[in-house]
């Protein structure tokens, strides 16, 4: 079923839910949880509308304090609920089923149980997006239960997610790497993804190929690219790749790909010094220096530090892995400043320079790499938007305003760039002690992600500063 926005809907809904916004932006949590039940007894398919009944239900569960015992108590006490929910789900009545799950989420919104029985109704009444709102909203709170990882990595793939999909199986392997099943979704997954990247749609539908490999005329070639799809599993894969890559090598030594793949390979097994001497053979090779190979370099280098701080983690030497991460902090910084000088044009670099320049408080020189960085389309509206909080961080709260404005007027839909620019605008006029114009960014945020920082909290706090409680 198609999903209806706010919008869209009648007169009478908006009104309704205007009220359990009102509602829930003074703190009364059960009649906001009403009012937005009320809508979508209405009209079932605002998504917008569910997340905001989810946010305020789980609110009020974690304002209780219960705790564990609590997930108990209501899996007891809800079972009368849970069991109609059941019912209605064997009984294919899938919108009845999503109603009383409602019901059965009312009492605990975080109950794994509950969500399962929901997510399961959702998918009956043909709105698989119902279901993967309330998982991932779920996902925040256990961001390590399997199940629901596993759940939602299939709900994924049923919208053609891909990539989303892919994320979940991988920490589903993490968490259980003997799991065959996740390993299998996981490979399937990367695929999938495979297969969307290099435009084999076609390939994908065929019912004579039948197999990933026979996608692929060169049955080498896809036997290579499948280990690949288990590498970062399977150590033995990955020496297969490694093998390969080193033949690749000796047939075309010219050829600057297969040395970097080589080192990928390399660093996927921590054979991180085999890694960059590799890569150094490719510069050698090519006689001049490469930007895409310097990256993969610092990448490389990056991760060997992030390992060994892991290391002397594990063995408990907490002060060295401090100091640890302290020189890949100054390897970094050092790296991406000499990086800049050698490839003075690459605005990609300046960007990334201009954040590390804003990360050690060099608000002025930030500045001066966002200024060029904002040329570049990918990254002008995030360029625009550290320069405001360059600008913030100075002092200069008008130029700072002008900047995250200018940024604003570049990002049309509500993403995560826009939510963190509403959210700058509204702490500068908070600061500025314009409460009335601090609360309007606040609301651009709150009515669309409820549970973004502290923006709920903001809201509630400036609404009873304007009416001077």
């Amino acid at each position: 079923m198609s999903e209806m926005s706010l919008e869209q809907a009648p007169q009478k809904i908006r009104d309704t839910f205007n009220k359990g916004l009102g509602a829930l932006e003074r703190g009364s949590i059960d009649l906001a949880i009403e009012m937005f039940l009320s809508c979508l007894d209405m009209e079932p398919n605002l998504l917008d509308v569910r997340k905001f009944l989810r946010a305020a239900e789980i609110k009020k569960f974690k304002a209780s304090k219960k705790g564990l015992l609590s997930h108990v108590l209501s899996t007891i006490a809800g079972f009368p609920i849970y069991t109609k929910t059941i019912l209605a789900i064997r009984g294919g009545k899938g919108d009845q089923a999503v109603r009383i799950g409602e019901d059965l989420l009312k009492k605990d919104p975080l109950n794994i149980k509950f969500i399962l029985a929901f997510c399961r109704a959702a998918i009956l009444a043909k709105r698989p997006e119902v279901a993967i709102q309330t998982l991932e909203m779920a996902r925040d709170s256990f961001p390590s239960n399997v199940r629901l990882l596993g759940e939602l990595g299939r709900l994924y793939l049923q919208l053609n997610r891909i990539g989303d999909a892919r994320e979940c199986f991988e920490l589903v392997v993490n968490l259980k790497p003997n799991d065959g099943a996740a390993l299998k979704a996981l490979k399937d997954s990367m695929a999938l993804e495979s297969m969307a990247k290099y435009g084999w749609d076609e390939a994908a539908g065929s019912k004579e190929e039948g197999s990933f490999r026979k996608m692929r005329k060169d049955t080498k070639e896809a036997g290579v690219l499948e280990a690949e799809s288990k590498a970062v599993r399977t150590t033995r894969d990955t020496e297969a790749l490694i093998e390969e890559s080193l033949a690749k090598i000796e047939r075309e030594p010219d050829n600057i790909n297969y040395y970097r793949s080589l080192a990928n390979f390399y660093a996927t097994l921590k054979r991180y010094d085999e890694a960059i001497a590799t890569l150094k053979k490719a510069q050698e090779v090519r006689g001049a220096m490469d930007p895409e190979v310097d990256a993969t370099l610092t990448t490389i280098k990056l991760d060997q530090f992030d390992d060994e701080a892991a290391q002397l983690d594990a063995a408990g030497d907490s002060t060295g892995a401090e100091a640890k991460r302290l020189e890949r902090s100054n390897f970094y910084f050092d790296n991406i400043q000499d990086r800049v000088h050698r490839y003075p044009n690459d605005l990609h670099l300046r960007y990334e320079f201009g954040v590390a320049l804003f990360d050690n408080d060099y608000f002025t020189e930030a500045i001066q790499q966002f200024q060029l960085s904002q040329r570049n389309p990918r990254h002008r509206s995030r360029s625009l938007y550290y320069m405001g909080l360059c600008f913030k961080a100075k002092g200069q709260h008008d130029l700072a305003i002008q900047q995250l404005a200018n940024a604003m007027s570049e990002v049309l839909s509500m993403d995560a760039t826009k939510k963190d620019i509403c959210y700058q605008l509204g702490i500068l006029h908070e600061e500025l002690n314009k409460p009335a114009e601090a609360v309007e960014y606040f609301k651009q945020i709150y009515q669309v992600d409820i549970v973004y920082k502290d923006v709920a909290q903001k809201v509630e706090q400036l609404y009873a500063k304007i009416r001077g409680e």
